[in-house]
């Protein structure tokens, strides 16, 4: 395995890193999570025009740059290093692998040339704290997949029922990301009844469709906004064909997703121990820099270290492309995360906790992501059960993952 980066892909690096730095700036960040839609619209279209973001893991057949997961697990990075807020992780690393796999040729036609320009953008909706769940990252293997993690009916989620003119939906999902605003829904639906019971994956146009409620949530992290969405009724056809494998879709797309959402993790910790280290160069205490100091040193250094393991594992997770890698790298920078920005606001002192500063907004995306992503002991135990790591006595075999 070729472990080294091409010139291409420390360009990409390079040329998102310039334009994030002058157009993603902290006070441009507070003011964009303001806005009704969460995010800056112009800064999001210029990301697309310009540079292609949404559509980097695209095929070129339908507009996109048809790039891989290495690429973007580095463009993941640098929009974690700014707290960008955007549908960049929602649309890029959820929406189009799932259409990719699942969708009909007429619905990849359709809906992936937009998806790559940036007009369009998507999520994947599910019932509230399943999303490693159903994406197979969490969970206890497959006996609670097949009794329904999506809902339905009074166990919540949202229900499928076929009519004679197609599909109707009804129920509800939560914590959906950037779910007020995406133009297109993927909606893991319930359907069949206890005896039959499976999953089905429907696309939704939700300004096309009547019934459908979105409501913006106050979230712990407002750079990553979240949506409950309720479905009264709704019309919705299914990704692909009825009877396609839509728990081998979810698990299949699960190891990309988990190492997006690790190398966004590193990003953020990353510049969060450069914000640190910077500081403890200014600020003087006993007449000289507190990092100058044995024990800030020591604790700084720690930290460095796990920061370059964590992002060590994300490239490792991206290179190697295998579901459990993804799940340990999430792991790993979802606890290198809380870590580094919880050292981060302490090394702060009381300035760190304050609205006006910056590191709060980092130790927020932390918290915030252990919640939705996690937990952490979750990811490592499902990663273990999918790698065959314990045999059924306990024992524990030779597997390298």
């Amino acid at each position: 395995m070729h472990t080294a980066f091409t010139e291409e892909q420390v360009e990409i690096r390079r040329t998102l890193r310039e334009v994030l730095l002058k157009r993603c700036g902290p006070d441009e960040a507070r003011a964009a999570v303001l806005t009704p839609a969460g995010h800056d619209l112009r800064l999001w279209h210029s990301l697309a025009d310009q540079l292609g973001l949404p559509g980097i893991s695209v095929q070129q057949q339908y507009g996109g740059a048809g790039c891989g997961l290495l690429e973007l697990a580095l463009v993941c990075e640098e929009a974690g290093r700014v707290l960008l807020p955007s549908p960049l992780t929602a649309t890029a690393a959820l929406t189009v692998p799932l259409v990719t796999a699942l969708g009909t040729p007429k619905q990849r036609a359709g809906l992936l040339p937009r998806l790559a320009s940036g007009r369009l953008t998507g999520t994947l909706a599910v019932p509230s704290g399943t999303l490693p769940d159903a994406l197979g990252l969490a969970g206890d293997g497959a006996g609670r997949l097949r009794a329904g993690w999506s809902g339905g009916g009074r166990a919540g989620g949202v229900q499928a029922r076929r009519t004679g003119d197609g599909w109707r939906l009804y129920g509800e999902a939560g914590q959906v990301l950037d779910g007020h605003t995406a133009g297109l829904l993927l909606v893991a639906a319930h359907t069949g009844g206890y005896a039959c019971s499976r999953t089905l994956l429907f696309a939704l146009r939700p300004e096309k469709a009547r019934g459908v409620v979105r409501t913006r949530l106050t979230a712990l992290d407002e750079t990553r906004p979240q949506a409950r969405i309720e479905l009264r009724d709704v019309e919705a056809e299914p990704l692909g064909p009825a009877d396609s494998d839509v728990r081998g879709a979810l698990a299949g797309v699960g190891g990309a997703v988990a190492t997006a959402l690790a190398a966004e993790a590193v990003g953020a910790a990353d510049r969060a121990l450069e914000r640190t280290v910077e500081y403890a160069c200014v600020r003087e205490q006993f007449g000289r820099p507190i990092g100058s100091f044995q024990a800030v040193k020591h604790r700084l250094a720690d930290l460095y270290v796990a920061v370059q393991a964590a992002r060590s594992a994300v490239y490792y997770a991206a290179w190697s492309g295998r579901p459990a890698v993804g799940g340990l790298a999430l792991a790993q920078a979802l606890e290198t995360a809380r870590v580094v920005t919880a050292e981060a606001v302490q090394l702060h002192g009381g300035i760190g906790v304050t609205w006006e500063h910056d590191v709060q907004m980092y130790f927020k995306r932390a918290a915030s992501d252990a919640l939705l992503f996690g937990p952490v002991h979750g990811l490592r135990e499902r990663a273990a059960d999918v790698a065959g790591l314990f045999d059924a006595t306990g024992s524990r075999e030779a597997v390298v993952l």
